[in-house]
């Protein structure tokens, strides 16, 4: 077996341990829909949120029939399908190491949601608000977890080494 190629998993592992304990801290710590900490004049909140639907609210009055299809068992053969991915022999060249190592995060990402999604009652745990100032028309950015971050740092990381491996890639053909 090649160890190698399993040994990004960690980054899964470690993202979906984080997540959960961070979580479960903030459930024993904060009532929920209370801040519980506040930090640099009120730009950062530490509260305790649950999200019954997906990034920014959207699907929050979708039936739990279509909820659980689109929230639970949709994301669960997503992550599956990206294990796949992550471990496939086959698949083994198309990803940069670094790549790699962000699918991983995605992954462990999503697994941190989606064991909130299948024990907390379709409901995500986030803790995390930052004051926008009125960017973007929002007082606050929407609140967020380890999770999530996990998922939006990765597929920036993803993208970068995308744009950065093509210019190289040009040049050395130019």
């Amino acid at each position: 077996m090649d160890r190698k190629r399993f040994r990004p998993l960690l980054l899964t592992l470690f993202v979906v341990a984080l997540d959960q304990i961070s979580k479960l801290m903030i459930m024993a710590r904060i009532p929920e829909g209370e801040i519980g900490a506040s930090f640099f004049s009120d730009w950062l909140w530490i509260v305790h949120v649950r999200n019954d639907a997906i990034a920014f609210s959207m699907g929050a009055a979708f039936p739990v029939w279509l909820k659980y299809l689109l929230f639970v068992l949709l994301p669960i053969a997503l992550m599956a399908g990206l294990l796949y991915i992550i471990v496939s022999k086959r698949l083994e060249g198309e990803f940069t190491s670094i790549q790699r190592w962000c699918l991983c995060g995605i992954l462990g990402g999503g697994v941190g949601n989606i064991i909130d999604r299948i024990f907390r009652s379709l409901r995500v745990v986030d803790w995390i608000s930052t004051d926008l100032n009125g960017f973007l028309g929002m007082d606050r950015f929407p609140t967020w977890n380890i999770a999530d971050g996990a998922v939006v740092c990765s597929v920036a990381i993803i993208l970068l080494s995308m744009v950065f491996d093509r210019s190289r890639r040009d040049g050395k053909e130019g």
